[in-house]
């Protein structure tokens, strides 16, 4: 008969960190994942030239709210299981879709391929930054979520405004305002990640993949404007 082993209170302090570590590392590995449907919807997006704002840009932006928020609620109610995974990365080639216009209009530009990887290395850089800062601070960031959450509405009810108002200036402050709101989602969710307020991988990889990709469609955006070249 084997002694039954001594717990130490050290031992009990790494044996409840694991269970947040082992989330991190499970949501790395699908977030790594999903960027490949992402990918392809967008190759596929392009080749279709798909778009749901052709025909009326306000039925388009409705439709891709009811559809997208109709993925996160399945998402979430199959969270536990490995269905939640195939409906996450179903989530995320949508997602790619809806990103193939604003890509395919980018690689129109003489320069555009620079900038999809200039994009893409903002938002990495943004993403390791926001994840070092989340592994420093050790305190629980849980009191930002309501901010964050009212700045997300007020955001989307300004960009369908938009739609109506057609205001240059104002589709550029929505782009940086969206960065600055999605990096701050990014450290909070990473936060709750670490601190165990967050206790499943598939949630966890949902709300980080949401926030790179509104960080990486609005600084693609930025490019697109200030640094496109047309010629």
């Amino acid at each position: 008969m084997q002694p039954t082993p001594i717990l130490t209170p050290d031992s009990s302090s790494q044996s409840i960190a694991l269970a947040p570590n082992r989330v991190l590392r499970n949501t790395y590995a699908l977030l790594a994942l999903s960027l490949v449907p992402t990918v392809l919807g967008a190759w596929i997006g392009m080749q279709l030239n798909f778009s749901f704002f052709q025909g009326s840009p306000v039925v388009g932006f409705i439709a891709f709210l009811a559809i997208a928020f109709g993925f996160m609620f399945a998402i979430e109610k199959t969270k536990n299981s490995g269905v939640g995974v195939a409906v996450l990365l179903g989530f995320t080639f949508f997602m790619g879709l809806m990103l193939s216009r604003l890509v395919g209009s980018v690689l129109g530009m003489s320069n555009g391929a620079s900038l999809i990887a200039l994009a893409g290395g903002g938002t990495a850089a943004i993403f390791f930054g926001m994840s070092s800062l989340a592994a420093t601070i050790k305190r629980d960031l849980s009191g930002m979520g309501k901010a964050l959450f009212i700045g997300m509405i007020l955001l989307l009810v300004a960009a369908f405004a938009n739609i109506f108002l057609q205001l240059p200036a104002l589709t550029i402050a929505l782009s940086v305002i969206a960065i600055g709101i999605f990096s701050a989602f990014l450290l909070y969710d990473l936060n709750r990640i670490i601190t165990g307020g967050e206790t499943n991988y598939i949630s966890a990889t949902l709300a980080v993949y949401l926030s790179l990709y509104n960080i990486f469609a609005n600084l693609l955006s930025l490019l697109g404007i200030f640094g496109g070249d047309r010629d």
